[in-house]
């Protein structure tokens, strides 16, 4: 049983000679994880694919070709010390606003939204990478300001650097879902690791983001055109009737309702189901969790559940167990990273909350999230490279 135990925490995976450790269980998940995906990804955009592209296989090849890329390079990513992404943080951080800043110059528009930039040979979104900055950044400022950080100026320069990013992805890229994962990340590691939560200054940071909410609102009228106005207004009517706005965003949402239950507990079998045919447009996005629902039922949504409740705890044991404070910063925020982005897809799909466009980690198709994600992999594999294994188990083998 004990080496069941170890084997589920970790503890026994580390390098025969003893040296060092490096966590298998997190790479181990994330490829179940990969793998679990391409399958799903390959059931829901089949249709798609052969009646777009001519093949069945064309968002499987390429997707695979991009995970296979992103494992390599988080693997070698994983080599490097992360203590060299915290001298840098400077640097990342306002190269990332700079790449945002870009976008309204030089972006490239697909679907009605300019938020990509073209370099050629492939196209990214900037705001994924002030994502990894803003967990850099933060990771810096915590450490460095150590116990003067409950200084006011110190307060209001960490909250300041986090809504620098989260107004940049916002107003620059026209990304609200992205802007509030960025905002999402800054402000809870700063109530993780602040000295005192219940400091009058969190209350402040509530007030801020509330401030800062109604001015976007406010922007949205005032600033911004009438149609984009009417874009967020219409996804909050579309979530708040959605039966009475099938023409509009709410259909879509419907439609994936109606795939979860008629899922059952065990579903339809992998591959067959209906919805995917036309009724839920571009299924291997956004809405692939209504697939998975529809073809495996709750039985195939917990075993996805459990993945990503395990992957959260590899995270939550690199950042418990880091070397330093600056590991355990980076590998939290790279854990609320991924639950804010868990959490909010979900949401969307069983309809909780309006729809924001956030795809589902290691399950939807795309590319840059995807590499930038695998990126955050790799750091927190290189942080658990300096983990330091206890004298008393320097002996076992794993």
């Amino acid at each position: 049983m004990g080496k069941v135990l170890d084997a589920i925490t970790g503890k026994q995976f580390r390098q025969k000679n003893g040296k060092g450790y490096f966590d298998y269980n997190l790479l181990a998940v994330v490829i179940i994880l990969i793998c679990f995906g391409l399958i799903m990804l390959y059931s829901a955009s089949s249709y798609e694919g052969l009646v777009k592209h001519q093949t069945d296989v064309f968002f499987l090849k390429r997707q695979a070709l991009i995970f296979a890329g992103s494992i390599v390079g988080a693997l070698l990513v994983s080599w490097v010390d992360y203590h060299w992404l915290v001298k840098a943080s400077g640097v990342i951080y306002w190269l990332a606003f700079f790449l945002m800043a870009l976008v309204p110059f030089i972006g490239v528009e697909h679907n009605g939204a300019k938020r990509w930039i073209s370099l050629k040979v492939l196209e990214f979104q900037p705001s994924e990478v002030a994502k990894i900055a803003v967990i850099i950044c933060m990771s810096s400022m915590i450490v460095g300001f150590g116990k003067n950080i409950t200084r006011k100026r110190n307060f209001f320069f960490m909250l300041g650097a986090v809504l620098l990013q989260f107004l940049g992805a916002y107003l620059l890229t026209d990304n609200l879902s992205t802007a509030i994962i960025i905002f999402g990340i800054g402000a809870l590691l700063m109530l993780v690791y602040y000295p005192n939560s219940r400091n009058l200054w969190i209350h402040i940071l509530v007030v801020i983001a509330v401030v800062v909410a109604v001015l976007l609102w406010l922007k949205n009228y005032y600033v911004m055109p009438q149609d984009a106005a009417s874009f967020r207004l219409g996804r909050i009517v579309n979530w708040l009737d959605r039966k009475n706005n099938l023409d509009g965003g709410g259909y879509q949402v419907m439609q994936g309702l109606y795939a979860i239950g008629s899922g059952g507990l065990f579903g339809k079998g992998l591959g067959n189901s209906t919805q995917k045919i036309i009724r839920i447009p571009e299924a291997q996005n956004d809405m692939i969790f209504s697939i998975i629902c529809e073809e495996l039922g709750l039985f195939g949504a917990i075993l996805l559940l459990v993945l990503f409740g395990y992957l959260l705890f590899r995270l939550y044991y690199i950042a418990q167990n880091a070397r330093d404070l600056y590991g355990s910063v980076i590998a939290t925020g790279v854990m609320f990273h991924l639950s804010l982005q868990i959490i909010l897809n979900m949401c969307v799909v069983l309809d909780l909350i309006p729809t924001t466009g956030i795809s589902l980690p290691f399950v939807s198709f795309g590319g840059t999230a995807i590499v930038f994600l695998m990126g955050e992999i790799g750091v927190c594999l290189s942080i658990s490279r300096q983990i330091r294994i206890p004298e008393k188990n320097r002996g076992k083998d794993s």
